[in-house]
């Protein structure tokens, strides 16, 4: 009866002493550091957001409800008065942005299914059991991606001039025709191929990682079921790199729509980019060569809502899926 006695009592006092928690016990001043600390190392970073994200964006969306006009009769001086939403219509309505917008969707549909489907192969042959010289495989295809946009564009550009690219030089060797890649609808494929080489490496490494997560128990046990490595890939890998495939595509997609060296530099060299090719060489121009800060400002406003609705349908439609095999 004795030891029941003691043996309910030692029971009873251990989850008394667990419901105390880490720091119930210390000083107060102990208990303070420990609550603040989080939000010590957090300090840094959100405040560069704050400084770097959010206060551009308010102040972008300040200058893109104003506008500038003339006030004062015939000496009128140009002052900045309050417009609404007459910035946005304009955006709208402005045919050279719904033009950049379109040449914008052919080069995403060549750049992001490309990256990525590169990259999920590239990955998967990494991850194969027996695979040799895989570090230096890792680091050859990521080494572009530290190559920065303007340096990769006018190396690039540099092999697509008729006259000092290698490939037309082969081509004459061989007595086969040039091939100009500045000319025509061929210009997309130039952009693209820049944008491929600099950011396949970079999720390669994303869904790489996401693949040495997986335990290696998973695999054996297919192997042991009879699946070869086509179906292990298929039906146990990326299903379970689902998530850094969406990481991925939100890369793609925000990369996609900010494109602005590559197009800027390859315009010195060729006729067929415009000054207004992609969206943001058309905010370029209206607020730094028409000198229209605000309309520029709600063109960055509406490209800037548009990004997040895509991420957010993106993260939406995944999420739909999973909770529906879930």
């Amino acid at each position: 009866m004795t030891s029941t006695t003691s043996s309910t009592g030692t029971t009873g006092v251990a989850p008394a002493a667990a419901a105390v928690g880490p720091t119930r016990g210390l000083p107060a001043r102990k208990r303070r550091r420990r609550t603040l600390a989080p939000y010590a190392f957090l300090a840094p970073g959100a405040v560069l957001f704050v400084l770097a994200f959010i206060l551009p964006l308010l102040y972008a969306l300040w200058l893109s409800l104003h506008g500038l006009r003339a006030q004062g009769g015939a000496f009128a001086k140009r002052e900045q008065v309050f417009v609404g939403l007459e910035n946005y219509v304009a955006t709208f309505q402005d045919a050279e942005l719904l033009a950049s917008l379109q040449r914008l969707g052919v080069y995403a549909l060549i750049v992001i299914p490309v990256t990525l489907g590169l990259a999920l192969v590239a990955a998967l042959l990494l991850d194969l059991p027996g695979q040799r010289l895989v570090r230096t495989s890792r680091t050859a295809l990521l080494l572009p991606y530290a190559v920065p946009g303007v340096v990769a564009a006018m190396l690039w550009g540099f092999m697509y001039l008729p006259g000092t690219s290698p490939a037309n030089f082969l081509a004459g060797l061989m007595g086969l025709p040039e091939v100009n890649l500045l000319s025509g609808e061929t210009i997309y494929v130039a952009l693209a191929n820049i944008a491929v080489w600099g950011s396949l490496g970079f999720n390669m490494i994303i869904m790489y990682t996401a693949l040495r997560a997986v335990p290696e128990e998973v695999y054996d046990a297919a192997r042991v079921d009879g699946c070869g490595e086509l179906q292990i890939a298929l039906r146990i890998k990326i299903p379970l790199m689902l998530p850094a495939l969406v990481l991925s595509g939100l890369f793609s997609i925000i990369g996609t729509i900010q494109v602005y060296s590559e197009p800027m530099i390859l315009r010195s060299i060729t006729s067929n980019i415009s000054s207004t090719f992609f969206p943001l060489m058309s905010v370029y121009r209206a607020g730094f060569h028409s000198d229209d800060i605000q309309g520029a400002s709600a063109t960055s406003v509406v490209i800037a809502l548009g990004v997040l609705a895509a991420s957010g349908l993106l993260l939406g439609l995944i999420q739909k899926q999973r909770s529906r095999l879930s």
